[in-house]
């Protein structure tokens, strides 16, 4: 297959993604064209939905990792196995993902082709986009669906944060956007499920900046943010 696109998200790696979409709104990505589809009458139509699906790949999974028949999906704790076609495991035979997306805006003439600005994304940046498909509310979302096993949205962690640093509370002050992101994303609990070591201090890059931060029983504490140096 041919990847479309690739999109721009804040999540410069796995560890810290949102495991689904739609928990972070304040995750923004932009799809861009590769050349040969940057035609504007390819999206013609597009900006009467609201949503749209991204199928993807899974292009940061190890070469040489096998796909087995169970996983362990971190919202059970990462003890329990489940087969991998119940789960949403990234690790599949096929390393190809389904994502829904808030589409904000679709730029038809910008320098760099046709763009889509979407929100509530779950991507690493630069994941390879295969397909793009709007999302049809009559036959798409199924009132009596159900799934006993992931029957609700995680909880985001009813926690208050603390910033340990003034350099980076000064920062975060002066960047409400990015606190939120940060903020929203933390509540997540981006750690391992098997990891609850409060003295251990986690470190993930978002929006172009080094966060390290700390869970506790008490508080999320954010140790410090320090935006990354120009390459």
């Amino acid at each position: 297959m041919n990847p479309i696109a690739h999109i721009s998200t804040p999540y410069a790696e796995k560890f810290g993604t949102p495991r689904q979409p739609g928990l972070v709104a304040e995750a923004q990505g932009v799809i861009t064209f590769k050349p040969e589809f940057r035609n504007a009458d390819a999206l013609r139509g597009l900006e009467s939905a609201s949503h749209l699906w991204l199928i993807f790949l899974f292009d940061r999974n190890p070469a040489d990792k096998a796909w087995t028949p169970t996983v362990r999906p971190p919202r059970l704790g990462g003890n329990k196995r489940l087969g991998v076609f119940a789960t949403r495991s990234p690790f599949r035979p096929n390393p190809i993902g389904l994502s829904a997306a808030k589409i904000e805006r679709i730029e038809l003439d910008g320098p760099n082709g046709p763009q889509i600005h979407v929100s509530g994304i779950d991507l690493v940046n630069g994941t390879p986009i295969l397909d793009i498909k709007p999302y049809l509310p009559y036959t798409d979302a199924i009132d009596d669906a159900t799934n006993d096993t992931f029957a609700a949205a995680p909880t985001p962690l009813d926690l208050p944060i603390e910033i340990s640093d003034e350099d980076s509370a000064q920062l975060l002050a002066k960047n409400p956007s990015l606190a939120q992101l940060i903020e929203h994303t933390l509540r997540l609990d981006p750690r391992p499920s098997y990891h609850d070591d409060p003295d251990h201090t986690y470190g993930m890059t978002l929006a172009d900046h080094k966060i390290r931060f700390r869970i506790t029983t008490d508080s999320i504490i954010i140790e410090s943010v320090i935006k990354k140096s120009p390459q």
